[in-house]
Order: C-alpha cells, then structure tokens, then sequence
C-alpha cells in the first residue's frame, strides 16, 4: 500500500502524535526550567529536538497539502493566520496580564506596579509580530533557574511562518508542482546544515535555526509530494525509528535522520486509524503555547526542587486546562471563521472530488 492510499485526512493520529510531541518538549523544558544542568551530547541532542523536529515535519506535510489542493494566496494567508495567531495573541495577553502577575504576588512583589506600570502592555507589543523581541516582564521571573524567560517556546513559531512564506512564494509562481523542486532545495538545505557548527538547545544562530527548520520542513513536504510512491508499511517505520536512534550519534542527527523521522511520524499517524487515537481536538498547540509559563509559574511556586520526571507530570496536567481553553474557546471558533470564509469565497461549480486537508494544521513549532 501507498501512503496516499492509507491517508485519510480527517481520520488519522497526526493529532495524537503532535499532543505527544509537545509532552516531550515539555518534558525536555522540565530538565532546564527546574536547574537541571545537561551536558548535550549529541544523544542528549536528539532527545532535546526530536518532538519539534517532528512538528516541523508534520507542518510540511499539512501546508504544502493545503496549498496544492486549495492554491489561492488569500485562502492560504487567511487560513494560516486564523491558526497561528489568535492563540498566540491571545496567550502573550494572559501571560503578561494574569500569569506574571500572579508569578510577581508569590514572590511577595506587587503585581498591580507590573500591570500599570507598562511591562506587560510592553511584553505583547514587542512580540506582536511573532518575532520574540521582549522574552521577560519587568524584568520577572526572577530568582528561578531560568530567569528572565516567560514563554521560551514561542521563538520557533517566527520559523514556521517563514515555511509558511515559501510554500505560498512557490506555489504562486508555480514551482512547487515542479517534481524536482523540493528534492533540489532539500539537498540544498541539508548541505547548507552540513557546513554550518552544528545547532545546540543552549546557543543556535539564525543560520542555524534556518537550516535546521528548512530541513525538517522539506521532508515533510516532501513526503506529500511522493504521497503516491512511498510505501506505507510498520516494518519501514521501525527501520526509520532505528535509523534516527543511530543518528542521534552524529553531530547532527538531521543530515542523516531528517526524512526516516518524517516518515516515521507521519506514516505512522497514516497507519493508526484507532478511534481513541483519531483526536478531532487538537490541543497540541495550546499545549505547545502554555507549558513553559505554566512551568515557570510552578518553579515560582517552589517545585523546582522535584525530580525532573515527576516535574513533567505535574508540568503537563496544569497546561491541558489551559490548551483546552485555547482549543475550544479560541483555537476551535477562528477554524470556524474560517470555514465561512472559504464558503464566502467563489468555488469552481463542480469541485473535484478529492479530500480536504486536515483544518487543524499549525505547526509547530517549537523549542527547548
């Protein structure tokens, strides 16, 4: 069987596995945000990238689906828009307005100075573009591990859009139903990553998150374009897991690991077809979005001290509140702006009868 033979849009795990990758990085966050040192090995590297890797590659796989099936600039910007940034608008207000507040009172500080005062209205201004330009409040949290640092997840989000940006700026001059495009620019970007020191969770330029995010975002799309010839079988998903595992040894597991991780989340995510794993409520990004002030808050409120493996538990049951709120009172409602939207738009009489893109794609993006 084929990919495009097993994938159904509406029904697969590529839910469940983004829930699950956002876990991991909320386990990684757990290592740093509680003082815990690593030595980053390039092992300790592949566990630390792996879940946004994974999302990067999941996003290219949606997007350049969305576009090839539904090839209008506007639909497309309007679309990726109506994903990515109420949430996120949404979470810099709570977290500036609510969450380090509250952060500023335990430590016996005056939350209402940081309210009225102008940080936190400083806070959503300067990140308003996605570009995280402010990552403290006022100058909080302060005496914590990981000072100074509200919301050290959001930085990767600027990536995925510019993703988004080139599979727009290729579709519309026509070069992304070009078979030998995304093979081409993927050989360029792993070679551009293979010249480049490889990145780390403690310093990464932006050559490198370019060239780390263009590789992963590639073997997505990538696997989307060949939907139709890559074969979809379990025993090559071991092989993929096994062949990223033995990547983890390089420098950068990516040169080497990059398509078999792509092909191993999303094939797989193709292969379950389990009702309990088919989830129609994506709380993968509000997850992705809340974990890491939520687990600032909790060191705030002396848990630093717990092991980072039971910090992670408790890390993640007070986020799911939070990524259930951004789901269904925001997340949910601008998909459904969306979809009067495209209704709105003028359609072909006789649409061709082939299945729409998942309406849950965001991407993810993500960091450590």
């Amino acid at each position: 069987m084929k990919l495009g033979q097993v994938f159904d849009a509406r029904h697969n795990a590529l839910n469940a596995w983004r829930l699950a990758l956002a876990a991991e990085v909320i386990l990684w966050h757990s290592f740093p945000l509680t003082g815990r040192n690593i030595r980053f090995a390039p092992a300790h590297q592949l566990v630390g990238e792996v879940g946004v890797d994974a999302f990067f590659a999941i996003s290219g796989f949606l997007i350049t689906a969305s576009w090839l099936r539904h090839p209008r600039l506007r639909d497309y910007c309007t679309a990726r828009a109506l994903r990515i940034l109420p949430a996120f608008y949404i979470c810099l207000i709570v977290t500036a307005f609510v969450m380090a507040p509250i952060g500023v009172a335990i430590q016996g500080g005056q939350a209402s100075k940081l309210i009225l005062s102008g940080p936190s209205a400083e806070f959503v201004l300067k990140n308003i573009t996605l570009i995280i330009l402010q990552p403290d409040i006022g100058g909080t949290p302060r005496g914590i591990p990981f000072p100074g640092y509200w919301n050290g997840s959001l930085w990767t989000l600027i990536w995925e859009v510019f993703c988004y940006i080139l599979v727009a700026v290729l579709g519309v001059v026509g070069l992304l139903r070009r078979r030998w495009l995304l093979p081409v620019l993927f050989a360029l970007a792993v070679y551009w990553a293979a010249q480049l020191p490889p990145p780390s969770p403690e310093t990464i330029t932006p050559a490198q998150a370019a060239s780390r995010f263009a590789v992963m975002f590639l073997a997505g799309a990538l696997a989307y374009q060949f939907i139709n010839v890559i074969p979809a079988r379990w025993s090559l998903v071991a092989v993929s897991a096994v062949i990223v595992t033995a990547s983890g040894l390089l420098p950068d597991y990516r040169l080497v690991g990059a398509i078999p991780l792509a092909y191993a989340v999303i094939v797989s995510g193709a292969l379950i077809h389990n009702k309990r794993l088919t989830l129609q409520n994506d709380l993968s990004y509000g997850a992705y979005i809340y974990a890491f002030p939520t687990q600032q808050l909790l060191v705030i409120c002396g848990l630093a001290h717990l092991n980072p493996f039971v910090f992670f538990p408790l890390s993640a049951l007070a986020t799911l509140p939070l990524a259930a709120l951004s789901w269904f009172l925001i997340e949910k409602h601008a998909m459904s702006i969306k979809a009067r939207f495209f209704r709105k738009v003028s359609a072909p009489p006789e649409p061709a009868p082939i299945a729409k893109p998942p309406e849950d794609e965001w991407d993810a993006s993500e960091v450590r």
